[in-house]
């Protein structure tokens, strides 16, 4: 096999016997890293340290990941004016939270006679939001209920990484 020491440099083709025996002698471990290749690689590590380093790096990783949290609002045909405007509240603030919101009309008995009403509450709904969103999934009939998403819309001033990067160079 092909042997790669502790600090990345290689030390050649020894036998399996010799390469347990050299990463003993350093209190380290013996670990094959490419077992297709032709002879197989093995790198002398420790495994537990490389191990805790790999975990830390993925965390890292998952914690600049951006995660888009889906709030839910329920509204019923016959809504109160003053239900409406506090129901209309909370999704303003999920919105400037930057999560989207699914908005669900919900119909019972005669109500599903009159889903007109509930396409309007939505339109209105989305007409008061104004600029602040956007409809992300248009209104659709789902069993006794009406389904639209709406998310955040993009703020004129703030500009993606990627735009940011074009400036930089330009």
């Amino acid at each position: 096999m092909r042997l790669v020491g502790p600090d990345g440099a290689q030390i050649g083709i020894v036998s399996t016997q010799e390469a347990l025996r050299r990463a003993r002698e350093l209190d380290l471990d013996l670990v094959e890293v490419a077992p297709q290749a032709s002879p197989p690689v093995c790198r002398i590590m420790d495994y537990g340290k490389y191990k805790y380093e790999r975990d830390i790096r993925l965390k890292e990783a998952r914690k600049k990941q951006a995660r888009v949290e889906v709030k839910e609002i329920k509204f019923r045909p016959k809504i109160d004016p003053h239900d409406y405007e506090t129901k209309k509240g909370h999704v303003v603030r999920f919105l400037t939270a930057g999560a989207r919101v699914k908005v669900t009309i919900m119909f019972r008995g005669r109500e599903m006679a009159h889903t007109e009403l509930g396409r309007r509450i939505l339109d209105r709904l989305v007409e008061d939001l104004g600029e602040l969103a956007v409809v992300e999934a248009e209104p659709k009939q789902d069993g006794r209920n009406m389904v639209m998403v709406i998310a955040p819309a993009k703020k004129p001033g703030a500009k993606g990484s990627r735009e940011r990067a074009q400036e930089a160079q330009g």
